[in-house]
C-alpha cells in the first residue's frame, strides 16, 4: 500500500515537473542539429533555449513564423554563456522572431553579415523579415581575416525589426557596422528601431567605407526609411570620418551620446533627417572628435549639446557642406531648408562652419562633375547658445559665403573677442556656466529681455535635451535651465546588454627579465598584454622572428644596453607584427644580415591592426627596416631618438595601391632620428583615390637628419607620401642626399614644412592640386 502510494506520487510529481519545465524553460537544444529541428517545428510563443557552451561553425537560418502576441523566441541558456564562434552567422527569416543572449566572438562570418534579417537565395526569391529582434547580444572583434573583405555585422532588410540593448565592437575590415538596406518596395518605410545599444570602440580603418551605422546607400538614397536611432552611447567610434552615414529619408537620431568618436553623424544623402537631442562630447584636445555634418534638404537639428569639441571643416560641431550642381545620386546634394535651432555649444573651436567641403580652387584637375561650388541656401540657424572660456575670432567659418543662410536670435559669450554677427543674428552676451556633470554644463545669464526667434513650424520643438517642455518659454538653446538634474549620460549600464561590461581594470605592468635568448619567445608568450620585457646587457643572437600578438614593451634593462642580432632567413622579420600586436621597442641595437627585415607584419591574416613605437634605440644592416604589407594597418607607427642606417630600405607603408583611399597607418610620426645611408623607400606613405571623405593619413617628420639616403630611390624622391592628407616636415636636415625632390607637398590640402636644412638634396616642392585617380 505505501509503495503504491509513493509511486503514484512519484508519477505525478514527474508529470507536474515535466509541465512545469516545459513552460518555464521551453525547449532545450545541445547542438545545430537539434536547433534546426526545433526551428522546423516552432509554433508561435515557443522558446527554443540553446544550451550554454561553444557553439562553433553554426550558419543559424531562424525561419519561423511568430505573432505579435505570441512570438518566437531563441535565445541563450544564460545571457553570454553561448558564444557563436569560428565560420558562423544568423539569419532571419519570418515574423516575430526574437533571439536574445548570444555572444559572437572568434570568428567571423562566411557570409556578407553576421546578423542578417534576410535569408538569401539564388534560384526563389528572399526570405525578408518584419517584425524580428535581436535584443541582449554581443559581437566583439568578429572580423574577416583580411581587410578588404567587406560585411556587415547587423544587417536590416524588411520592415518594423529592431536591434536593441547590444554590445558591438572592434570592427576592423571593410564594411559598416550596421547597414539597413533599403533595396526593393519591401524594405522602404520600414521604421526599423536601433536602440539603448552600446557601440564601443571601432579602431580607426584607414580608408573609407568604416562606418558604425550606414541607413541606405547612395542609390537608394532618396528612398523613405524611417528608421529611428536612439538612446544609443556611441564610444570611441574611430571607423572613418563619418559615424553615422544617413542615407535615407525620414530618419530620426534622438538621445544618443557621442563620446571622442573620431567623426561626425553625416546626412550623408536623403532628405528630412531630424537630429534632436544628441550630445556630442570631445576632450578639447582632439581634432577629431566632430559633430554634425549636413547635406541635402529639409533637416531639423535641434535640442543637441556640444562639448569640447575641436574639430574642423569636415569634423566641425556643425559643418554645412557644398553642394555639386545637379549632383549625381552618389555625391553632394545642395544643402537647402535647413533649420539648426536651440543648440548649445560649450568651448568649442570652430561652432559652425558654412561652404565645408568647396574645391572650385581645383577645378584645373577635377572634372566639373567634381565641383562643389552650391552653397546652401533657405537655412536658419536661430536660438542657439555659444560658449567659449577662450574667444574665437570667427564664430561662423565661411570656406565658402554663407549668404543663403538666416541667422537670428543667437548668443555668445565671445570673452569680448570681436566676431561678425551676420546682420545681429548673433549676439554676444555675459554668460556663465553651470555645472551638471563633468562634461555637460548649460549657459545661464541670457538677458531677461531676449526674445527666441519663432521661425515657421519652431512650435514643433516641444521639449528640450533633458525633456522638460517648451510651452510657455521663451529661453533658447539646448537646455532651458528647469527642472534640471545630472542626464548621467556616461553611466554604460543606461545602454547595451545586462551581462556585458567593457571596463577592463587597470592594472600595473609586470616586468619579466630575461637574460639568455632561448627565454624570450617563451616569455613573450607568457607575458600579459602591457608587460614589459626587460633584456639583460648583451648580445642575444636570434634565428627565427619573435611573435608579437599583444601590447608588449620590449627593452634593455636599466644601465645596460641589449644587442639583438637577427640570423633569419631573408625577407622574414626579427619582429613579427601579427594582430593584436602592439609592440614598443626601447634602447635596444638591432642588426639584421643584409636581406631581412626588423619589423614586418602578416602577409594576410591582419585581422586586426598591429602597432609599433620605436625609442632611443638603433637599428642597422636590415632590407627594411618596415614592411607592412595589403590589408595590414596600425594606427600608429613612431621613431623617436632612434638612429637607422645601412639598410637597404626603410619604413615601407605603401601597399594599398587599390587607389581607394586606404592606407597602412594612420599615424606616422618620425622625431629626432638620424637615417644614414638607407637607399630607398626611406619613408614611403601611400594613400591613393581621390575620395573627399577620407581626410586622413598624418605624417610628422621632425628634428630628424638624413644623410646620405635615397641613391636608389627610382622617382628621385626622398620622402614619398603621395595623397597623405595632413603632412608637416619641421626642423629636419637633409645633406648629401642623391634625389631630385626631398618632398612634393600636396598645397591643396595639410601639407606642410618649415624650418628645414637642405644641402645638396634636391628641393622641397609644394604642388597645389596633385592629380589624383577619381575612386567613384
Amino acid at each position: 500500500m505505501i509503495k503504491q502510494s509513493f509511486l503514484l506520487l512519484s508519477i505525478v510529481l514527474a508529470i507536474f515537473s515535466c509541465s512545469t519545465n516545459s513552460s518555464k524553460n521551453g525547449i532545450y537544444v545541445k547542438d545545430i542539429v537539434e536547433l534546426n529541428e526545433a526551428i522546423t517545428a516552432a509554433n508561435p510563443g515557443d522558446e527554443i533555449i540553446m544550451a550554454n557552451g561553444k557553439w562553433e561553425d553554426v550558419e543559424i537560418k531562424f525561419r519561423a513564423k511568430g505573432t505579435k502576441e505570441k512570438p518566437i523566441v531563441l535565445r541563450a541558456e544564460t545571457n553570454g554563456e553561448v558564444t557563436i564562434e569560428g565560420l558562423s552567422y544568423l539569419k532571419f527569416g519570418g515574423e516575430y522572431l526574437t533571439v536574445e543572449g548570444l555572444y559572437f566572438k572568434n570568428g567571423f562570418s562566411p557570409s556578407n553579415a553576421v546578423i542578417d534579417f534576410k535569408i538569401g537565395h539564388k534560384d526563389k526569391p528572399d526570405e525578408i523579415s518584419n517584425n524580428c529582434k535581436v535584443t541582449n547580444c554581443v559581437i566583439e572583434d568578429f572580423n574577416k581575416p583580411k581587410r578588404d573583405d567587406s560585411d556587415l555585422w547587423v544587417q536590416f532588410w524588411g520592415r518594423h525589426n529592431e536591434l536593441s540593448n547590444c554590445y558591438i565592437a572592434g570592427k576592423t575590415n571593410r564594411g559598416p557596422t550596421v547597414r539597413v538596406s533599403i533595396a526593393g518596395i519591401e524594405s522602404i518605410n520600414n521604421y526599423h528601431q536601433i536602440v539603448n545599444n552600446h557601440f564601443g570602440p571601432r579602431p580607426v580603418k584607414g580608408g573609407p567605407s568604416g562606418e558604425t551605422i550606414q541607413l541606405g546607400d547612395s542609390y537608394t538614397s532618396m528612398s523613405p526609411s524611417h528608421t529611428y536611432v536612439a538612446n544609443n552611447l556611441f564610444e570611441e567610434c574611430n571607423g572613418e570620418v563619418e559615424v553615422i552615414s544617413s542615407k535615407t529619408n525620414f530618419n530620426v537620431f534622438k538621445n544618443n551620446v557621442f563620446f571622442k568618436s573620431e567623426g561626425s553623424l553625416v546626412t550623408r544623402h536623403g532628405n528630412y533627417v531630424t537630429v534632436d537631442g544628441n550630445y556630442f562630447i570631445g576632450d578639447g584636445v582632439n581634432e577629431n572628435y566632430g559633430g554634425i555634418r549636413i547635406i541635402n534638404t529639409g533637416h531639423w537639428v535641434v535640442n543637441n549639446y556640444f562639448y569640447g569639441l575641436k574639430g574642423k571643416s569636415f569634423r566641425s560641431p556643425l559643418a554645412v557642406m557644398n553642394g555639386i550642381p545637379k549632383s549625381p545620386l552618389n555625391r553632394y546634394n545642395q544643402v537647402t531648408d535647413v533649420v539648426v535651432a536651440y543648440n548649445t555649444y560649450v568651448n568649442c573651436s570652430s561652432p559652425w562652419q558654412f561652404g565645408v567641403g568647396t574645391n572650385i580652387a581645383q577645378a584645373d584637375v577635377l572634372p566639373p562633375s567634381e565641383i562643389r561650388s552650391a552653397r546652401a541656401i533657405r537655412t536658419t540657424v536661430a536660438n542657439n547658445i555659444i560658449y567659449n572660456e577662450n574667444g574665437l575670432e570667427s564664430i561662423v567659418v565661411e570656406n565658402d559665403k554663407a549668404d543663403g543662410v538666416m541667422f537670428k536670435n543667437n548668443i555668445v559669450n565671445n570673452q569680448g573677442v570681436a566676431f561678425k554677427n551676420f546682420d545681429e543674428g548673433i549676439v554676444e552676451a555675459p554668460l556663465e556656466i553651470r555645472a551638471l556633470s563633468e562634461n555637460v554644463f548649460i549657459p545661464v545669464g541670457i538677458p531677461n529681455d531676449f526674445e527666441a526667434y519663432n521661425g515657421f513650424d519652431f512650435d514643433t520643438i516641444e521639449s528640450d535635451l533633458l525633456g522638460v517642455s517648451r510651452k510657455d518659454s521663451n529661453s533658447i538653446g539646448a537646455v532651458l535651465g528647469v527642472d534640471v538634474t545630472n542626464p548621467n549620460i556616461l553611466d554604460k549600464s543606461k545602454y547595451g546588454t545586462s551581462w556585458f561590461s567593457n571596463e577592463v581594470a587597470a592594472k600595473d605592468p609586470i616586468i619579466h627579465v630575461v637574460e639568455k635568448v632561448g627565454q624570450l619567445q617563451a616569455m613573450l608568450n607568457q607575458a600579459a598584454s602591457g608587460d614589459i620585457i626587460a633584456l639583460a646587457d648583451g648580445v642575444f643572437t636570434i634565428d627565427e622572428s619573435l611573435i608579437i600578438n599583444k601590447s608588449i614593451t620590449i627593452q634593455s634593462q636599466e644601465n645596460a644596453k641589449a644587442i639583438l642580432v637577427f640570423s633569419g632567413a631573408s625577407k622574414t622579420p626579427l619582429f613579427s607584427l601579427q594582430p593584436y600586436g602592439k609592440l614598443t621597442v626601447n634602447n635596444l641595437s638591432l642588426k639584421g644580415n643584409k636581406a631581412n627585415y626588423a619589423f614586418a607584419s602578416l602577409k594576410k591574416d591582419m585581422s586586426n591592426h598591429f602597432g609599433l613605437t620605436v625609442l632611443n634605440s638603433e637599428i642597422s644592416d636590415f632590407d627594411y627596416v618596415l614592411k607592412a604589407y595589403k590589408e595590414s594597418f596600425a594606427e600608429r607607427v613612431t621613431f623617436e631618438n632612434t638612429a637607422i642606417s645601412d639598410c637597404e630600405n626603410g619604413i615601407e607603408l605603401s601597399e594599398e595601391t587599390n587607389d581607394k583611399g586606404d592606407y597602412n597607418t594612420e599615424y606616422l610620426t618620425i622625431n629626432n632620428c638620424n637615417f644614414n645611408a638607407v637607399n630607398q623607400n626611406v619613408v614611403d606613405y601611400y594613400r591613393g583615390g581621390y575620395d573627399e571623405s577620407t581626410i586622413g593619413g598624418n605624417l610628422l617628420v621632425s628634428n630628424s637628419t638624413f644623410t646620405n639616403c635615397g641613391g636608389k630611390e627610382k622617382n628621385k624622391r626622398l620622402l614619398n607620401h603621395n595623397g597623405i592628407v595632413n603632412v608637416e616636415l619641421v626642423g629636419n636636415t637633409f645633406e648629401n642626399n642623391d634625389v631630385q625632390f626631398v618632398s612634393i607637398l600636396w598645397g591643396a590640402k595639410n601639407n606642410t614644412e618649415s624650418d628645414n636644412k637642405v644641402l645638396n638634396s634636391g628641393e622641397i616642392r609644394t604642388e597645389e592640386n596633385l592629380v589624383m585617380k577619381l575612386m567613384y
